[in-house]
């Protein structure tokens, strides 16, 4: 059944994807597990979006979602990603794989309660290398992106995107209130600073400058008040919605680095 090297990434948004998408390229089989309703903003470059529609493509690879674990080896003979809804890892089979990525970015620190052979890499901040996973990757923007830390912690969370051609937290819409999400335009429309993009229980969200949507939550989706819905980029560019992003890239060579430095698998 194993004919590659197998591995579990814990969530399937847009970062968890650019790791994804870069294991997959280097020959991995890729198993994302996700919550059963995922939010996600850049919803055209993470496979989450399998979880809602059975089947997603981001760049050249696909990915589609299985209802149990034993479905999954025929998806990944077919050369795609497959997404189980497992948010507990209730479902998987850890034996198989080689690691688990905890791609969750959940921000906050949590016991490791996988089995003491499952090698962990977790991204970002809330790990630690050596207490609650085996190595953590840096996803924060600066000289340290991409970065393994093989003992010690990520860099904390500022709550503060970083700077994209001069904007910053402006860049990113969140929910004014809680209550339904209604999305007044699509991901990749171009935008004039003070338009309408969406409403959250009746509340509007609008732009606050030209740009392009880069990411924007599913329709529907019922959120609370504070949460991220939304990303305009000021670049107009309509492709930096189709494709992964140079961070996520980053980190996901990083975590095959982890892998290879660990052993994990063969350098070429």
């Amino acid at each position: 059944m194993k004919t590659k090297k197998w591995v579990l990434i814990r969530g399937g948004g847009d970062l968890a994807s650019g790791v994804a998408a870069v294991l997959h390229r280097d020959g991995w089989n890729v198993v994302i597990c996700e919550l059963a309703e995922p939010l996600v903003v850049r919803r055209r470059v993470a496979f989450a979006e399998a979880v809602w529609d059975g089947k997603c493509q981001v760049e050249e690879i696909r990915a589609s979602r299985v209802t149990t674990f034993e479905e999954a080896g025929a998806v990944l003979d077919a050369g795609e990603i497959a997404v189980l809804v497992d948010p507990d890892l209730e479902k998987a089979d850890l034996s198989v794989f080689e690691a688990v990525v905890d791609a969750r970015m959940l921000k906050r620190y949590e016991v490791n309660s996988l089995d003491p052979g499952t090698f962990l890499i977790g991204l970002g901040p809330g790990f630690i290398a050596g207490e609650n996973c085996d190595a953590v990757v840096e996803t924060k923007r600066g000289d340290k992106l991409g970065s393994v830390i093989w003992s010690g912690a990520a860099e904390n969370d500022t709550g503060i995107p970083g700077i994209v051609d001069g904007r910053g937290l402006e860049r990113v819409l969140y929910a004014p209130c809680a209550g339904k999400l209604e999305p007044k335009v699509e991901i990749g429309d171009f935008v004039r600073s003070g338009q309408l993009l969406a409403e959250v229980g009746g509340c509007p969200v609008r732009a606050a400058f030209d740009g392009m949507v880069r990411g924007l939550a599913r329709r529907g989706l019922k959120v609370e008040k504070g949460v991220k819905i939304g990303d305009v980029d000021p670049r107009l560019d309509k492709t930096l919605s189709v494709t992964i992003s140079d961070k996520a890239l980053i980190v996901g060579n990083a975590v095959l680095s982890a892998l290879k430095n660990r052993g994990v698998i063969e350098e070429k």
